[in-house]
């Protein structure tokens, strides 16, 4: 029982290396050595927990899509989808950061990766599309997707800016985009 304790202690150490560095350095500065020596682990010890460096990016990865998208109760409205965003944003910052990193440069330079954001896109376009026509009576699925679409597109704008001016009003912002969204 102790040695499993330890290997979950490592594996954890492992995880938070990985995201910290995520957050710091970026993908490309996030190397297998930078993640064992935040880790205090041995890369013999890495490997008998992960295949690869990318393993455990996509384990951070995972981690992120799941606290950006929490799975929403079925009568989830715009408001309760924006605050939950705000939430994972204003939270946890440098998760958040990982997320934005890896959407855009593992997008860009990584097939599986690029698959793997888009069907998350789509699921939270779905769940946001959702919300739209139980708030607004009537839209058609059409305009109810690209309300949500471009939704979740100035929420990703508002926060980008808020990655470059730490005291932007970033909650506030989401707030009125979500009820520009519902009118």
């Amino acid at each position: 029982m102790a040695r499993y304790q330890a290997g979950l202690r490592t594996e954890a150490r492992i995880v938070e290396a990985t995201r910290d560095l995520l957050g710091e350095v970026g993908l490309e500065g996030t190397t297998l050595k930078a993640i064992c020596g935040r880790a205090s682990v041995q890369a013999g010890s890495f490997y008998n927990l992960f295949a690869s460096k990318e393993a455990v990016v996509v384990r951070v990865v995972s981690e992120a899509i799941a606290a950006v998208a929490p799975e929403p109760a079925e009568d989830a409205t715009v408001e309760d989808l924006v605050e939950a965003y705000i939430q994972f944003i204003q939270g946890d910052p440098t998760l958040a950061a990982v997320y934005t990193e890896i959407a855009i440069t593992g997008a860009l330079n990584d097939g599986p990766m690029r698959e793997r954001i888009a069907r998350h896109h789509r699921q939270r376009l779905e769940i946001f599309a959702g919300a739209v026509r139980q708030s607004v009576p009537g839209i058609s699925p059409k305009n109810a997707v690209t309300r949500a679409e471009l939704l979740l597109a100035a929420l990703h704008g508002l926060a980008f800016h808020l990655a470059l001016e730490p005291d932007f009003d970033f909650a506030g912002l989401a707030r009125r985009v979500a009820e520009f969204t519902v009118s």
